[in-house]
């Protein structure tokens, strides 16, 4: 299973070429994230970040570039675990246009750390493991 979600390229997130600049995929992937913390866990993201107290730095990501996403088209994301670790959660992304052909795909891994001592990793909660293992990691 998988999270998905979609919304339209706008203008502001274009370059001169009128397609989408490339940092904007992954600002866009992460409100994709934070998205999907709803779905999987039915919690909001920030509710984890400030509630829970727990935080999920980046600490690896590939992308790749498959075709370009023009202003107006529709970004069709599908967000998956591939893993949870014991204090690490990989994560991949494919973002597809309305025709559904691949425009960006990425793997990333993050780590669950204290968000008030953030260089330290913590276990991936029970909870979560359960919630993400039932509803968004693929074999």
């Amino acid at each position: 299973m998988a999270y998905s979600s979609s919304r339209r390229v706008d203008f502001p997130m274009v370059d001169l070429a009128k397609i989408m600049y490339y940092p904007r995929f992954w600002d866009l992937a992460h409100r994709f994230y934070e998205e999907s913390w709803e779905y999987s866990c039915n919690r909001h993201y920030n509710e984890i970040l400030i509630d829970e107290g727990i935080g999920f730095p980046l600490v690896h990501s590939v992308a790749e570039f498959h075709h370009p996403l023009s202003y107006g088209d529709t970004v069709n994301c599908v967000i998956s675990v591939t893993n949870i670790g014991n204090s690490s959660i990989s994560w991949q992304y494919e973002f597809r246009n309305q025709h559904g052909k691949l425009c960006w795909s990425a793997k990333q891994v993050t780590v669950c750390v204290n968000m008030d001592q953030i260089g330290t990793k913590i276990p991936v909660p029970e909870w979560m493991r359960d919630n993400l293992s039932q509803k968004m990691l693929v074999e």
